[in-house]
């Protein structure tokens, strides 16, 4: 097929969209030559100006399955599958996102994922703080070699340490206490095997590490002891890294999918995952019902990423300088 039945077969809108991404290009390439040949003055601001572009058009590219998803949460069924897609609805069925609300139960699918969430991360922000703490300000024997074995869970896939987890929740189940709290069918399964992370651990020891040593002596010269100056000077200074552990931390216990599909077998423990497959296959004929609740479970992460951004970049480049 040549390009040009190719391009034919596109619609208007899809056709806008390419033809705004090969501008960028062009523009990008155009700014590239002229920064060679100019002035240092103009080449910095034509850099500048190239990086702009470049980001502009990776963040179309990233952009537009999302556009598209929203799109067809809005298309009637039948409209979805026409070739070429339909990126602009002209009459948008709003009631989608009420319908996928109400037949998918993600009210209490959402409820759920958000205690379980808040639980995960919750736990591990206190233990990669203790951890971290010890690692970065305590002297114990076999610091070094201990902290290697952290670093190496790492390298340990989830799915290597998942049937033995299966297995010690299943156990709970004939056990009075931890059978109620941390048993098949509770939230206890779903927070417990996550409540510590090595990565975590790692993330903020680096941030502690670049903290001056000198904070540490002046703090023990006004009397503090390792948990006031932990809780009143290292955490408050680590706040950018605790801040990005708990945003990856957030959205890895919301994404998660298999685990809690095989621990609980009822709507009232179930996560939104699991929700939007049960609403998929009950929606087979609405297949914009499954477009709208998957937008709905995914605005939370949204949410959160644009207004903790500048939060999770701090975070991640709080160790790369010490002093």
């Amino acid at each position: 097929m040549s390009a040009d039945v190719m391009l034919a077969t596109l619609t208007p809108g899809f056709q806008r969209f390419l033809v705004v991404i090969a501008l960028l290009v062009v523009a990008a390439i155009v700014l590239a030559i002229v920064s060679a040949k100019a002035t240092p003055h103009t080449a910095r601001r034509a850099s500048a100006v190239n990086r702009y572009l470049l980001l502009t058009m990776l963040a179309l590219i990233v952009l537009f399955p999302i556009y598209v998803t929203v799109v067809n949460s809005l298309l009637r069924p039948d409209v979805i599958g026409h070739r070429p897609p339909t990126l602009f609805p002209t009459h948008p069925l709003w009631n989608t996102y009420s319908s996928a609300w109400s037949d998918g139960h993600l009210g209490r699918y959402l409820f759920n994922s958000f205690f379980v969430t808040l639980l995960i991360v919750i736990g591990q922000i206190i233990t990669a703080v203790l951890a971290a703490y010890a690692f970065a300000f305590l002297a114990f024997p076999l610091k070094r070699f201990i902290f290697v074995l952290f670093l190496s869970t790492l390298m340990v896939p989830a799915e290597v340490t998942f049937f033995t987890n299966y297995q010690t929740v299943s156990s709970f189940r004939n056990v009075p206490v931890l059978g109620t709290i941390a048993g098949y069918n509770t939230y206890g399964a779903l927070v417990v095997p996550f409540l510590a992370t090595g990565f975590g651990a790692f993330l903020i020891r680096q941030a502690f590490m670049s903290l001056p040593r000198d904070l540490r002596d002046a703090a023990a010269l006004d009397g503090y002891g390792h948990w006031r100056f932990m809780t009143r000077v290292a955490v408050p200074l680590a706040r950018p890294a605790i801040a990005s552990l708990a945003l990856f931390s957030f959205f890895g216990a919301w994404n998660q999918y298999l685990w809690p599909l095989v621990v609980t077998n009822d709507d009232n423990h179930r996560t939104v995952q699991i929700g939007l497959r049960q609403l998929a296959g009950a929606s087979v004929d609405r297949i914009n019902v499954t477009f709208a609740g998957t937008i709905l479970a995914a605005l939370p992460l949204f949410v959160l990423l644009l207004v903790f951004q500048k939060q999770l970049v701090r975070g991640l480049t709080a160790g790369a300088v010490k002093g």
